[in-house]
């Protein structure tokens, strides 16, 4: 067991440090052309900070490991947006533009209600699964959502960055590569020692992917946003968030699959229940608020749900 857990922290340590150079990469590959900052921040930070999560989920689903695939969607974004958007918030108060408030977090609810419905396949009562139909979908909606946000930063203009400022082209691919092959040796060592780890406590497949992987794989997140929140760069912290959230949904839960389709179990119903009231209250701490902030009660209340709601879950299992 002690193996097992050192090669669990050991793989979700790979996991958060090749993610870091592969968006160290690809950042230092979209200023050597030119790309804005907005973009680079809305695309491919995004993808980063969402690599160990898809990862691991490709890893899974190709193992038949159906409870870890949904246990690391549904736990990461609860995590996301209970956890380190509360802890973020409790730094400081975040206040985001209007655009978020009414246009990203509606569309990481209806990504949630999709997802949700496309899970239960309610037109099938023998059994759910997440077909390579509904993968595709859920690809097509990422597309369409890729495309807004493009829309949002066409007009924003690129700024010169001087060559001295530029990181060279072999640092570039090194960084690249050495994060693209990190993100599969920790994926495996995550999901090989978890199930094992599963096995050897007694306790669900499901458990350990809605806590351990879960928050593991959302190391990522909580390094930006709350490094975010410390510089008091709001649209950053809950940006990242909200980014990732959708990202998770439409893209990972996509490729997986469409990779291999995903058996869903309804004991899961319960964590898309509390992600869709996590959402909704999002929204609405920041609608009925004046400046549209995101208060420290406001966060801490979202923080302490879900710390209860986890220690709910795992007394369950005990």
């Amino acid at each position: 067991m002690i193996i097992q857990i050192f090669l669990l922290v050991l793989g979700l340590g790979v996991l958060v440090i090749s993610a870091n150079w592969l968006v160290s990469g690809a950042s230092g590959l979209a200023k050597k052309y030119s790309v804005p900052d907005l973009a680079i921040g809305l695309t491919i930070v995004a993808f980063g900070t969402s690599a160990p999560e898809m990862v691991v989920n490709l890893i899974a689903t190709i193992s038949n490991h159906h409870d870890i695939v949904y246990g690391n969607i549904l736990g990461s974004n609860n995590f996301n947006l209970f956890i380190i958007l509360g802890l973020a918030a409790m730094i400081t108060p975040l206040k985001v533009q209007t655009s978020t408030v009414w246009k990203e977090i509606p569309i990481s609810f209806v990504a949630i209600l999709m997802f949700f419905v496309m899970s239960n396949d309610f037109l099938n009562a023998d059994k759910q699964v997440l077909s390579r139909i509904d993968g595709f979908i859920l690809l097509v909606m990422f597309f369409f959502f890729q495309l807004y946000v493009y829309n949002q930063i066409k007009s924003d203009r690129s700024q010169f960055v001087p060559a001295k400022e530029l990181m060279a082209s072999w640092k570039i691919i090194l960084l690249i590569v050495a994060g693209l092959a990190g993100l599969v040796l920790g994926g495996r060592l995550v999901v090989n020692n978890a199930v094992m780890m599963a096995k050897a406590l007694g306790v669900s497949e499901k458990i350990i992917g809605l806590t351990i992987i879960a928050a593991g794989t959302s190391l990522p997140e909580l390094a930006t946003s709350v490094v975010a929140a410390v510089k008091k760069n709001a649209d950053i912290a809950v940006g990242n968030i909200v980014g990732s959230n959708i990202f998770n949904i439409f893209f990972i839960s996509g490729v997986a699959s469409l990779v291999n389709p995903v058996e869903y179990n309804k004991v899961f119903n319960g964590d898309f229940y509390m992600l869709s009231l996590g959402t909704i209250m999002l929204f609405l701490m920041m609608f009925t608020s004046k400046k549209e902030n995101l208060d420290r009660w406001e966060a801490a209340l979202l923080f302490l749900m879900y710390a209860g709601y986890t220690v709910f879950l795992i007394s369950k299992e005990i």
